[in-house]
């Protein structure tokens, strides 16, 4: 895709969420079913389900998917999509890039081992590796460009206001 098909393709949304800004709001859903005595968390995606389960350094012993990697995953993948977009949009082109998330976190938090450690992560680290003639201010526009309009990144930038709820499945009771 060109900056000119991309253009062609965003524009009437552009235009629609300028003249209706509410249709531009989306709320978005990710469901899981617990597996009680197997400790696992099984999440329909559009590639399948993703069991999820404890990390060996929570003492997970089968090889599931760890919910912090998963975290990790979702911000390579939207910065990646996202700085494949913003070079297409800026007329870089790219002949391969690759995109890294480094997280660090200390399992004492969420094994309640130590109250004052906190619980997930600290740091996040993303790392492009970009193979592109542009030159250097161009691949940093591009790298600040990603960064502001990559939707996981900013979650972590700005984050959201958060709240839980519950309800009782059992209609016995």
């Amino acid at each position: 895709m060109d900056a000119q098909q991309l253009k062609a393709l965003q524009q009437p949304l552009k235009e629609k969420y300028r003249q209706n800004p509410s249709e531009a709001q989306k709320r978005l859903v990710a469901r899981g079913t617990v597996g009680q005595a197997s400790l696992t968390c099984d999440v329909p995606t559009f590639a399948g389900v993703s069991r999820a389960g404890l990390h060996p350094a929570t003492g997970g012993t089968q090889p599931l998917a760890c919910s912090g990697e998963i975290l990790l995953e979702a911000i390579v993948s939207c910065a990646g999509v996202t700085l494949a977009a913003v070079a297409t949009a800026m007329g870089i082109e790219i002949r391969a890039a690759s995109v890294e998330a480094h997280g660090d976190l200390d399992f004492r938090g969420t094994l309640g081992v130590d109250k004052t450690v906190p619980v997930g992560f600290t740091q996040i680290d993303l790392r492009f590796s970009i193979d592109s003639d542009a030159p250097p201010d161009s691949i940093a526009k591009l790298i600040e460009l990603t960064e502001r309009y990559c939707v996981v990144w900013q979650t972590f930038a700005q984050p959201p206001r958060l709240s839980t709820s519950w309800s009782n499945s059992d209609s016995t009771r």
